[in-house]
């Protein structure tokens, strides 16, 4: 019975000294980050991370912009992203990174397309999100933005227009497609045809390390994520979000 109260004591002990870590994460972008329920992909699986070595996440959601000011200014622990900007300068630490964007072009299966190089893009209709043109230029430079190319920033209706034809083909993550392909068959217009991913790009995974001011909680984050992923738990995450 002592030897139970002791290791009682020990675990409030703990969980009393437990690290809040202020966490800037970029805006809505399900099912990666959806700030009105504090949850999404990314945001469970570096929560569950911190957690392993009793760290307490603290989400804050903020326009990409904002993201490397907030860290400099201090106002948050950890950036998931540093835009670009090198902050190793500033004396913080890179993490590994708990998820990684997969773009890809995505075409209805009965169309039959070949999505190999750039050229096969030409006289397609494709809608993309707001930014791929700068961030992909050797593949979407030469497109105009006009009714055959364009951007936009709500992706949730992509299934939808390339299942109906509106479009030939959509430029996704595949995880945000997959997650909005579920959502639409609410919709009685979407018939849920099969579709076909055409990889063009390999996704580079320097462009989503988080980066820390406090090096040891760092090296918690890094032995978290490695614990889960070694237990199968980020695949469960990723499957809860995908599921129908």
């Amino acid at each position: 019975m002592k030897t139970l109260i002791i290791l009682f004591l020990i675990f409030i002990s703990g969980a009393l000294k437990a690290d809040v870590v202020r966490v800037a994460f970029g805006e809505k972008l399900p099912p990666f980050i959806i700030p009105e329920l504090n949850s999404g992909i990314q945001v469970e699986i570096v929560r569950e991370a911190l957690l392993v070595r009793g760290h307490v996440l603290k989400g804050v959601y903020l326009p990409m912009g904002r993201i490397p000011i907030s860290f400099k200014d201090r106002k948050v622990d950890v950036a998931m992203l540093d835009v670009g900007e090198d902050m190793s300068i500033f004396g913080s630490h890179y993490g590994e990174p708990p998820i990684l964007y997969d773009n890809v072009f995505i075409t209805l299966k009965k169309n039959n397309l070949a999505i190999k190089k750039p050229e096969d893009l030409k006289n397609l209709r494709i809608m993309s999100f707001i930014g791929a043109q700068k961030r992909y230029p050797e593949w979407l430079g030469n497109l105009k933005i006009n009714e055959n190319y364009v951007e936009k920033n709500d992706q949730s209706v992509q299934p939808l227009l390339l299942d109906i034809g509106r479009y030939d083909a959509v430029l996704s993550d595949r995880y945000i497609f997959k997650y909005y392909s579920v959502q639409s068959k609410k919709n009685p217009r979407y018939k849920n045809f099969p579709v076909v991913e055409h990889s063009f790009t390999t996704a580079d995974p320097g462009h989503y390390r988080p980066v820390f001011h406090d090096k040891k909680i760092r090296d918690d984050f890094n032995f978290g994520l490695k614990k889960i992923r070694k237990s199968g738990r980020v695949r469960a995450i990723y499957n809860s979000y995908l599921k129908s």
